[in-house]
């Protein structure tokens, strides 16, 4: 009876110290998220602190636009606040057209709505985090048997359908990122846009490709539903998807 509740009690104290390690924590017993979090967190810090925004944040928002080759990051507090901007990343490669990602191989990076499902400390890339592509819209649009998979933001300015951005800014999105799932944001929207629909010169070259494209027209007017929502309330909609694959707006 001694040496099991010896057993019993190793276990216990075993599994009360996993569930006090953050997961930031974790993170950070990986050679790069400790580097980038030495070396970025204190600017990071000082940069929301002279922005007036809370560090760290608790939520954050992420929306990239292709064709404009941005990413954004937006943070806030909690669920009734607003986000707000604080940075905005140069996307230094792209691959592929104006359009959603429908088979694997076609070098898209995918258009829709997302959200961040992977923390990868040991990437080919420096350090990436994924997305969920295919999502719901996607499995049901894209080829059935191979719609393609592995869409990452990442470091390393190479990409066959991904977003890549550099080194030392995928260093501080991913500290971002992981500080917020620390905080319990366990669903990080990741938003990918053709075009920025507010350049006017952007929406020229996307209603030139997709002049003869029906398909294309339809499914960048919904994308800009939640474009036009979002930067009206500077809140997310709630989008649902249809039978047939058709993003819709709910509010």
């Amino acid at each position: 009876m001694k040496q099991f509740s010896w057993v019993v009690l190793f276990s216990l104290l075993t599994s009360a110290a996993f569930s006090q390690s953050s997961f930031l924590d974790f993170q950070r017993t990986y050679p790069r998220v400790a580097q980038a979090v030495r070396f970025k967190e204190d600017t990071l810090r000082k940069q929301f602190q002279a922005q007036g925004l809370q560090w760290p944040a608790k939520q954050i928002y992420i929306r990239s636009f292709k064709y404009d080759g941005q990413l954004e990051v937006w943070v806030r507090g909690n669920n009734s606040e607003q986000f707000k901007l604080f940075k905005t990343y140069r996307v230094c490669a792209m691959a592929g057209a104006l359009g959603p990602k429908r088979f694997e191989g076609d070098y898209q990076v995918p258009e829709g709505f997302y959200y961040i499902n992977q923390f990868n400390p040991k990437s080919t890339y420096h350090l990436s985090l994924g997305l969920n592509y295919p999502n719901a819209s996607d499995r049901i649009l894209s080829d059935t048997q191979k719609p393609g998979g592995d869409i990452y933001i990442h470091g390393s300015c190479v990409t066959v359908g991904c977003i890549p951005i550099q080194d030392a800014y995928i260093e501080e999105l991913y500290i971002l990122a992981a500080s917020a799932k620390n905080n319990g944001q366990d669903y990080i929207p990741v938003h990918i846009f053709p075009i920025r629909f507010s350049n006017s010169k952007s929406a020229e070259y996307l209603a030139k490709a997709a002049k003869d494209d029906p398909d294309l027209q339809k499914f960048s007017v919904k994308l800009k539903e939640v474009y036009d929502f979002f930067e009206k309330e500077k809140k997310l909609p709630l989008i649902s998807i249809t039978k047939t694959g058709e993003y819709l707006v709910v509010n």
